[in-house]
Parts: structure tokens; sequence; C-alpha cells
């Protein structure tokens, strides 16, 4: 994740709301208006059953008191307002705790196709909606479970396999390539990429495999895990991910498929 940010927190008040300006309102809509029809063609059942249970409003920032009514009813779960950036070990203990930390700003009209730190619209858009599962909220605590037994030396590696399922994971329905991750759900531009892109390689869903495979951030990503039946995934859950981080690192990381990052002149 990032390191550093240019936005600032919103302070939510005594009932957990946040006053959003008219402008960020708008970012809202039109991010809404910019993405609804491609996340209705290329997403998966899952992710859209939990859009509509959320019925997230089109026309301004949902608050996250009115999401976490929702989530809590579904699966226990809730979402809290977090600073622009937090540390993996406050994230994996959120998770643990059933609770999604949302980071509580939303992205300006500059960064409107693209914004390398997660906001709003990626947090709620993006990941509420699969949280309404109970399969794929357990998913999540689980690999926040496992976040607290490891070393925060293997943080970087337990990550992946949330960075490839919950965020950039693929699947098939019917036989047709459909995106399951939040991070192609709130992206305009990687969304289509990602489900009918050239340039892209697609490997099956295998745990050691995506825990030896590195990534980058600030790029559409070259390689996706395609998830053919859930219930491996949700097997994943049961393991002890903890073993399988030694097992991953015992054998090393995997050659990145995308080019260094250039050293700053």
């Amino acid at each position: 994740m990032p390191k550093s940010t240019k936005y600032q927190a919103k302070t939510p008040d005594a009932a957990g709301f946040i006053a959003y300006t008219p402008d960020e309102d708008a970012v809202w809509r039109d991010l809404r208006a910019a993405q609804d029809a491609a996340v209705q063609r290329h997403m998966a059942k899952p992710y859209l059953d939990g859009l509509a249970l959320l019925n997230l409003p089109t026309d301004r920032v949902p608050q996250c008191p009115d999401i976490s009514q929702v989530l809590t009813r579904a699966t226990g779960w809730k979402v809290q307002p977090v600073p622009a950036l937090i540390g993996f070990k406050q994230f994996f203990g959120m998770l643990a705790d059933r609770t999604f930390p949302a980071a509580s700003f939303i992205r300006s009209r500059e960064d409107f196709d693209y914004i390398e730190e997660p906001d709003i619209f990626h947090e709620v858009f993006g990941h509420t909606p699969l949280l309404t599962d109970p399969r794929f909220a357990a998913f999540s605590q689980a690999i926040g479970k496992a976040g607290l037994t490891v070393d925060k030396t293997d943080y970087a590696w337990l990550i992946r396999l949330y960075w490839f399922t919950i965020e950039f994971g693929l699947t098939r329905e019917n036989g047709a390539l459909k995106a399951l991750g939040s991070g192609l759900a709130s992206s305009r531009t990687e969304l289509p990429h990602a489900v009918n892109g050239p340039h892209r390689e697609l490997r099956p869903f295998d745990v050691i495999d995506i825990l030896r495979t590195p990534y980058r951030i600030d790029i559409h990503q070259p390689l996706y895990f395609v998830i053919e039946d859930y219930d491996d995934l949700f097997r994943a859950a049961e393991r002890d991910l903890a073993a399988d981080v030694r097992q991953a690192k015992a054998l090393g990381l995997f050659d990145p498929l995308y080019p260094p990052l250039k050293e700053a002149s």
C-alpha cells in the first residue's frame, strides 16, 4: 500500500456521520455514473447481489452507519472510518474483528480516473458488497486472524492472498470471465482490462502460487488468478495460512511480470 497521501481523513460526528461537501457528493455521483454499466456487465454475481442489497445512494457519498446496519444484519460486519492510510497490523486486526476500515475521504476531480490510495468510493462501492455474503466475509476475517499470528516481516506475503482475491480476483460464470475483486469494481479502466484485455495473464487459483507472486499497486495488473470454484477460495480460509506463508517464503518469489519502478532522479 502507499506510504503517504495528499488526502486528509474526514472526521465523523458523534453518531458516525461525515459532512461531505456538495462537490464531494458530485464526485461520488459521477463515479457511480461512469462505473455502473461496466459493473453490471463484468462483475460476478456475489458482488452484484451484495451491491443490490446495500442499495447505495447514487447522488451522494454513503455514510458508514447506514452501511453497517445492512452488513450487521447480513454477516455481523460493520464499516469504520479510518485515517487515509493505516498499517498492516491495524488492517489485519480490524478484519479479524469483522470491521472493515474505510478511508473517509473521496478522491478529487484530478484523480477521478485513478487514485493510488484507497478512497471511500473504492472502500464502499468496491469492498462492502462482498461483505454481505457470509462466505466472503468469513474469508476476509480469516485473512485478518492469520495476520495476527504472523511476524510483521510476513505481512507483505500474507496480504498477497487478499490482493489477488478480494481486491483483484476473477472467476467464471457460465463460461464467461467475470470480475470479483473490489479493485476492479471501483476502477473504470482496469475492470475491462482484467476481463477482456489482450495483455494480461490468467492463472488458476492456488494459495502458494499467490503468496509467491509480487505485485505493484500503481499499474494495471499484468496477472490475475481465476477462481473457478468459490469453494476453493472458502477452503483457503480453513488452511494454516501462517504455515502457507512459511512455505512460500522457502520457495521464494516468482519473477515479476512488470517492469521495475524507475529510480527518482
